[in-house]
């Protein structure tokens, strides 16, 4: 018997040293999980035997099981790089064939879609064409390169102009008048803001602001007046009303006038309504708190970036950013059950449960880590010690089946 457990413990030890050599192999690969062989003892059943009188007859392989460690995180140089810091596995598509990786190493195809280095897709929720994401089912993600049309300043989606001022309580009413935009003695105070038409060509909005009233005792009134591209000066329906207080007793919001355009958009046009909200007349300089408009120009894409919770967002020459999708995470109930399929590609199984999908972040599931990629979770140091201990294992087992080879040699000698 002694002979079957030397082997049946040999073959156990060329187990252990074969998964050894496989993480020791596998040290310097991306997302690899390092392994461990589980043994098992063998009892033969016998009849007539009670337990305490029953002896093994040797060793066998239990399972080679994958530990899901986190590893460390590696920076790069490219944008694309995607770390998982926690739970959960990227969802890869072959031609709709779905396979589980922890190897973040991606790049951009020739038709925009985001691959690994077997050229599997990475998938995940789409979004619609105002950049939201849909949370429906996962598809191959894909990143366009055209450009985004502009935004006109007027468009509902920009929201107003807003211009959050200080006009001076000091001040004094212009010596000179009527207005005249082109004569800084008419007005007491002047601010300008780039606005976009629609067809997304900048213009200078320049507002002028006239004293027509002096502060005591009852508050100040002031006129405003706008040109656009410094031409064709209009005077908004409505003075601007300060309380003795300082703020605003009167609307804050304007409808900007219409100016004829030149460039081809509809004409005439208007930037939209300006709000003063939050426009004050206290005893210092005039001066701009807060001035800003929603439109913008034709962008193109000059840069992709990946957030923490998996938005793929495209940076544009305009200095816009758009969302192109999210990257999903899959988890699992036993990811052990998972069917290893080599070039750090897993499947699932029944053992494994079902896939269970979701936005990085939420749930078990850990965050993205952009420009970085997961380390292989070997340990080096750990793995030669446990080498040199499956060395000794073997050599044990070998010399228990030398000396029953000499027992049975003097046996065979007795005369």
């Amino acid at each position: 018997m002694s002979l079957q457990q030397g082997l049946s413990g040999l073959d156990a030890a060329a187990a252990s040293l074969d998964v050894i050599g496989n993480n020791v192999a596998n040290a310097s690969t991306v997302g690899f999980k390092r392994a461990n062989a589980n043994f098992a003892d063998v009892y033969a059943a016998s009849l007539g035997v009670v337990g305490a009188a029953q002896i093994g007859i040797g060793v066998s392989v239990g399972a080679i099981q994958q530990q899901f460690t986190q590893g460390n995180l590696t920076t790069t140089d490219n944008a694309l790089d995607l770390a998982v810091n926690g739970g959960g596995f990227f969802r890869m598509s072959d031609d709709g064939a779905i396979s589980y990786s922890r190897n973040g190493q991606f790049h951009v195809d020739n038709q925009g879609y985001i691959i690994n280095d077997q050229k599997l897709r990475l998938t995940g929720y789409p979004v619609s064409v105002t950049g939201a994401v849909i949370p429906a089912n996962p598809v191959e993600l894909k990143l366009s390169a055209s450009q985004i049309p502009p935004r006109a300043t007027s468009d509902p989606l920009s929201g107003d102009v807003t211009a959050a001022l200080n006009l001076d309580a000091n001040a004094s009413v212009p010596v000179l008048a009527p207005f005249d935009y082109t004569n800084p003695s008419t007005y007491n105070f002047s601010t300008a803001l780039t606005v976009f038409d629609t067809l997304g060509v900048a213009h200078n909005l320049t507002t002028y602001y006239v004293l027509n009233t002096p502060t005591p005792p009852t508050g100040g009134e002031w006129t405003v007046h706008a040109t656009l591209d410094d031409a064709n000066p209009q005077t908004l329906a409505g003075n601007m009303v300060f309380d003795t207080s300082g703020a605003l007793s009167s609307t804050p919001t304007y409808t900007l006038p219409s100016w004829p355009l030149s460039t081809g958009a509809l004409t005439p046009w208007s930037p939209g309504v300006i709000d003063f909200a939050g426009t004050t007349q206290y005893g210092s300089a005039s001066t701009v708190d807060r001035l800003t408009q929603g439109g913008y120009a034709t962008g193109s894409l000059v840069g992709i970036g990946v957030l923490s919770d998996g938005l793929v967002q495209g940076r544009y020459s305009n200095g816009q950013t758009r969302s192109m999708g999210q990257v999903v995470l899959a988890t699992f109930a036993d990811p052990n059950g998972l069917l290893n399929l080599g070039n750090n590609q897993w499947s699932a199984t029944s053992a494994s449960g079902s896939e269970l999908i979701g936005a990085p972040a939420s749930g078990s599931r850990g965050v993205i880590q952009s420009a970085a990629v997961e380390d292989s979770n070997v340990d080096l140091t750990r793995e030669l010690v446990a080498m040199i201990t499956a060395q000794r294992n073997y050599q044990a087992n070998a010399q228990t089946i030398k000396t029953q080879d000499e027992i049975m040699q003097t046996l065979i000698n007795l005369r």
